[in-house]
């Protein structure tokens, strides 16, 4: 059946667009004033779609990315039964003791880790798993843990923009143009890579070679023993196994039409079933099911299902923005700005997703954008000329995260984290150093985007 533009019949007969617009900065409002949960806020911002008639229920549930949201949940239950086990902990313990508990080598080996977990899994998960190892093993070397947490953050912002699934915004555009992991990693991967070895000089010279402890400090750290980390062994192999098994997926997927959602989904059923089965002594026994009941009620509390309905309420009201034809409109003055030139519009798309994702969580502005790019397809010759724009608005938005401590949901976890932990960190401190020195690696990938993309 047809659908309209938009319904018809919008309350009172106001103006489609600008009533659209009108839910949609209150939305922006309360998610930048932080006064009410996220996921509130998205979700009655999707219910007021539907009341005033921008959108009916059927467009609403249409306009849900189910790709996005399966690839979310699924890789979410993979890495809440894994972190059981311990690897990361293990990671962490044994990386300083193989740079023998040196600040100025475990500065850097943090970070790096930090990046890889971050581009293999998601930068929130990492960072909530990564974090508090790194408290402790600075607190255990007597070392402040601002230098470490700032880096963390460049760190998993930079590493998420290398994969479709390391950071939120790339499994938007993955899911809505239809890019496979493939994709990202070849064409985001290289610029990740270079501004990670920019970081990485950077922030030796200006703290690690700065960095001093004491032997006993160093001695005490280095009699850790990471193999006690590893609290559940079979567990570990399960998840590796399931984790390879996904990747591999998501890498020769996409060109057999099997959707990430499908494989990370899959993956977190069949890691849940593994979880229900042990090995022992070369026999293979089921837990009981009132066992299985637990272990699987404790996988779904270890989803973060606010994240996810933040995710749906906002992919809702994205559609009646797009339903009202605001963002075609939004489409056409950027093509005038840019007079319709390729190079100048993916380069206006990069500086401006850069400047707004460090103010405004790069998520729901990302959201917005894709549907309003989308609309540029026709003047540049179709969807597949597009992809340089797309490949500036991934690295513009996971990058400009890294300017403020609200940039990107990664960031917010840290900062929480360290408030938790008596160590908080002074918004105005962070977005000294972090802003303009965002602005440099931004400037990085101007220049490989324009010599590689354009």
């Amino acid at each position: 059946m047809e659908q309209a533009q938009h319904v018809s019949d919008v309350i009172f007969g106001w103006n489609p667009m600008i009533t659209a617009a009108t839910v949609l900065f209150f939305v922006y409002v309360f998610i930048i004033s932080e006064r009410l949960n996220q996921s509130i806020i998205a979700l009655i911002g999707a219910s007021a779609m539907i009341y005033l008639g921008i959108l009916n229920q059927e467009m609403a549930i249409e306009g849900i990315d189910f790709n996005t949201i399966f690839l979310l949940i699924g890789m979410m239950i993979i890495v809440g039964i894994m972190k059981n086990s311990g690897v990361f902990q293990f990671v962490a313990i044994m990386s300083a003791k193989t740079v023998k508990a040196n600040p100025r080598a475990l500065l850097v080996v943090l970070a790096w880790i930090t990046a890889f977990f971050s581009a293999m899994l998601d930068n929130v998960t990492t960072v909530m798993l990564i974090v508090p190892i790194t408290l402790l093993l600075t607190e255990q070397l007597k070392l402040k843990p601002y230098p470490f947490l700032v880096a963390l953050i460049f760190a998993s912002n930079v590493g998420g923009t290398a994969t479709l699934i390391g950071d939120p915004p790339n499994i938007l555009i993955g899911s809505a143009v239809g890019l496979g992991f493939m994709d990202f990693v070849e064409n985001v991967g290289p610029p990740a890579l270079i501004i990670m070895i920019f970081l990485t000089v950077f922030f030796d010279l200006i703290w690690g070679r700065k960095m001093k402890t004491t032997l006993k400090a160093r001695a005490h750290l280095l009699r850790y023993d990471p193999y006690e980390a590893l609290v559940d062994r079979e567990l570990l192999y399960k998840s590796l196994f399931v984790l390879f098994a996904v990747i591999f997926g998501f890498i020769v997927g996409h060109s057999h039409g099997f959707e990430p959602g499908t494989v990370a989904l899959s993956g977190g059923a069949l890691l849940m079933l593994l979880d229900c089965i042990k090995f022992r002594r070369k026999k293979v026994y089921w837990l009981k099911t009132g066992k299985q009941t637990h272990n699987v009620e404790h996988t779904f509390k270890e989803v973060e299902w606010d994240t996810i309905f933040f995710f749906m309420g906002l992919f809702i009201i994205v559609t009646g923005v797009e339903k009202s034809g605001l963002l075609a409109v939004l489409a056409q003055e950027v093509l005038k700005l840019t007079e319709g030139d390729l190079t100048n519009t993916s380069m206006l798309i990069l500086w401006v997703s850069t400047i707004c994702s460090a103010f405004i969580n790069n998520i729901p502005f990302v959201a917005t954008l894709i549907p309003m790019i989308q609309n540029m397809a026709d003047v540049f010759g179709g969807a597949d000329k597009l992809e340089p724009i797309w490949w500036s608005l991934s690295l513009g938005a996971c990058l400009g995260g890294n300017g403020t401590l609200v940039g990107a949901s990664a960031n917010v976890m840290v900062a929480a984290y360290a408030s938790r932990a008596g160590e908080p960190i002074s918004f105005v401190k962070f977005m000294y150093l972090a802003f303009p020195l965002t602005l440099v690696i931004v400037g990085i990938s101007t220049i490989y985007a324009y010599y590689v993309y354009l």
